[in-house]
C-alpha cells in the first residue's frame, strides 16, 4: 500500500516541528494544513486519523527509547551495586585480616611484656643472691684476716 501524498507530508511536517509535543503540558499540536476545498468532510476525518494514529505512533517509538534508556541506567546503576559490594566485601575482608594480625601483634607484645618482666624479676634475684655471695665473701674474708695475722705473728 502506498502512502498518501498528505501523510508523507504529515510526517515531514512532524519531523521538521519535532516542538509539537509541549511536555509541560502533554497536549499534542498537529501540523496545520491548508484547508482543501475538494476534499469533503469524511476525507478530512480520516486525514485527521492517519495524523493522530502517526503522533501515537511517534509517542510510543518514544516511549520505547525512553524505556529502553531507563532499563540501560538501570543495569548500569546494578551492575555499580554489585561492584560496590564487591569492594565492600574485599574492604571487610582486610579490615577482618588487619584486626586478626592486631590482635596477635599485641598477643606477641603482652607474651613478650610478660617474659621481659619475669627475666627483670630474675635479674633482680639473681642481683641479691650476688650481693649477698659478696657480702658473704667480704665478711668471711675479714673474719679470716684478723685470724690469719694473728697465725702469721705467731
Amino acid at each position: 500500500m502506498a502512502i498518501p501524498h498528505w501523510l508523507t507530508e504529515c510526517i515531514q511536517a512532524r519531523v521538521d516541528n519535532q516542538h509539537s509535543i509541549d511536555p509541560t503540558q502533554n497536549v499534542l499540536e498537529f501540523p496545520q494544513r491548508k484547508a482543501d476545498g475538494s476534499r469533503n468532510d469524511g476525507q478530512s476525518a480520516l486525514d485527521l486519523v492517519y495524523r493522530a494514529a502517526e503522533v501515537v505512533g511517534e509517542l510510543e517509538v518514544h516511549a520505547r527509547q525512553i524505556e529502553t534508556r531507563a532499563e540501560a541506567l538501570g543495569r548500569d546503576a546494578l551492575e555499580k551495586l554489585r561492584l560496590a559490594k564487591r569492594r565492600a566485601e574485599a574492604a571487610e575482608s582486610a579490615l577482618y585480616l588487619a584486626e586478626s594480625r592486631i590482635s596477635s601483634a599485641e598477643a606477641k607484645l603482652h607474651e613478650a611484656q610478660l617474659r621481659a618482666k619475669k627475666a627483670e624479676a630474675r635479674a633482680r634475684e639473681l642481683d641479691q643472691a650476688l650481693m649477698l655471695v659478696e657480702d658473704a665473701i667480704r665478711t668471711r674474708l675479714l673474719r679470716m684476716q684478723p685470724d690469719a695475722r694473728a697465725h702469721q705473728a705467731a
